[in-house]
């Protein structure tokens, strides 16, 4: 079953010099899978996570084909139709909780606040559920996290509150900006391992976005490779270590080996025909 389709997806920015293309023509289906999107920065990952969400704002401008979720037409739905399919249906991870978590806000507050104004949870079942998530992230104290301040957590412990909140109402869709970036990896395994429960148990569609090649290839069931705002490479996560396009090859040569050359890593090489399109 398709859960999201995205057919011909544009992103543009007015500037001063003239428009500039942030995503150029993505297209792609989701069904109830685990789909990584990995390419260096500045290739249009998380604009195509945001664009889903319609979260560009003037002087951006999304287009697309066709952008269809779960039978709702997201490129024809009013602003009332959008906030009720985000949190609720579809959430996003962003990459970096010190500009995703309120700094006036306690955590607690933070995290039942859609509880409380969406679901009409009272104080007490709210901060039930709050303490639930934060321990399903492995947060050992979660009532101290919730009487604190985003300034009083680590980037790990802020990521994995911004992760706990997310995963609250058990959306349909999840968007997770490189979620597990500031952790250590006893805890990756532990978010991963909760990510893919969802996935495989409540049959949540992922859309994973990273950096980490091996991580992708190891976690997802299917990986775009994006450069300059396009997909240059559609393939099985499994066949991502012998992907065969020279973008690919050349992020997958520049990563370090156990016991390999103490040379400089090798550059990508922009000299082919592909890097100029």
């Amino acid at each position: 079953m398709t859960l999201l389709s995205v057919e011909n997806l544009r992103v543009t920015f007015a500037t001063e010099t003239g428009p500039v293309q942030a995503v150029r023509g993505v297209s792609f289906s989701l069904g109830r899978e685990r789909l990584g999107i990995v390419g260096e920065s500045g290739s249009g990952k998380t604009m195509t996570g945001r664009a889903v969400l319609r979260l560009i704002r003037p002087p951006g401008r999304i287009e697309a084909d066709r952008m269809v979720f779960d039978g709702t037409d997201l490129m024809a739905a009013d602003e009332a139709t959008m906030r009720a399919l985000r949190g609720r249906r579809i959430a996003m991870v962003m990459q970096d909780p010190k500009y995703s978590l309120n700094p006036v806000m306690k955590v607690g507050d933070q995290l039942t606040e859609g509880l409380r104004q969406r679901d009409r949870l009272g104080y007490a079942g709210a901060t039930r559920k709050a303490i639930a998530a934060l321990e399903a992230v492995q947060i050992r104290d979660p009532e101290r996290v919730l009487q604190a301040y985003p300034h009083e957590l680590s980037g790990g412990m802020g990521q994995r509150v911004m992760i706990a909140m997310m995963l609250i109402p058990e959306p349909d869709l999840l968007i997770a900006d490189e979620p597990t970036s500031a952790l250590d990896v006893t805890v990756q395994a532990e978010v991963l391992s909760i990510l893919d429960a969802l996935v495989r148990d409540r049959g949540m569609g992922l859309i994973f976005i990273s950096h980490d090649l091996r991580l992708v290839a190891r976690f997802c069931d299917r990986v775009l490779v994006m450069y300059k705002g396009r997909v240059v490479e559609e393939l099985a996560a499994a066949d991502l270590m012998a992907a065969r396009h020279p973008y690919t090859r050349g992020l997958l040569n520049c990563l370090p080996r156990i016991g390999g050359p103490r040379g400089p890593l090798p550059g990508l090489d922009r000299t082919g025909e592909w890097a100029h399109d």
